[in-house]
């Protein structure tokens, strides 16, 4: 049973986990607005010398020119604020990993105590019943396991699947320049 330091340390040791964790989401949200600003005060900037470009032209054919050479880098730009997104998502998934897994592997240790507690406690006759529920606690970390191992993996063919993608926008915009 708890104890009243136990159930304070446990509230305390909560608390500082949520505040972690607020405080990664503030982050987070700080990077996704310092990202949105900086590109709508890009796209502002190119857009005022767009529009001098397109004022400044001589003739139909430029001012057709201009237009077609202005279209070029929009999805080599939709590229590098996609990474920089993930950038911030990826972080912030990680770090909900981590308090994820630390708290699953507290969960599981403070069961597996409880387990054992009740098995030393265990009137006699009940050994069968002990070791049905070892085996059934021992079998439910493997399955989680098994999940965390199979959420890693499929993190990591997403993570792949952005740098394919990312590579694949790179060269395409600047194979558009040169051509």
């Amino acid at each position: 049973m708890l104890n009243v330091e136990q159930f304070a340390a446990a509230q305390k040791a909560q608390l500082a986990t949520l505040l972690g964790l607020a405080a990664t989401g503030l982050d987070a949200a700080e990077k996704l607005a310092t990202l949105n600003v900086e590109t709508a005060r890009a796209a502002l900037a190119e857009a005022d010398a767009q529009a001098q470009s397109l004022l400044g032209a001589k003739d139909v054919q430029s001012l057709l020119a201009l237009q077609a050479e202005l279209l070029q880098p929009a999805p080599e730009k939709a590229g590098a604020y996609g990474r920089k997104l993930y950038d911030i998502v990826s972080g912030v998934q990680a770090e909900l990993s981590k308090v994820a897994e630390a708290g699953a592997a507290d969960a599981q240790k403070k069961f597996a105590a409880l387990v054992e507690s009740a098995a030393k406690n265990a009137p006699a006759g009940s050994e069968q019943a002990v070791a049905m529920a070892k085996a059934a606690f021992a079998a439910a970390n493997d399955a989680f396991g098994n999940a965390q191992k199979a959420a890693k993996q499929a993190a990591e063919a997403a993570e792949a699947n952005i740098v394919k993608f990312s590579a694949a926008t790179k060269p395409a915009a600047k194979s558009r320049r040169a051509a």
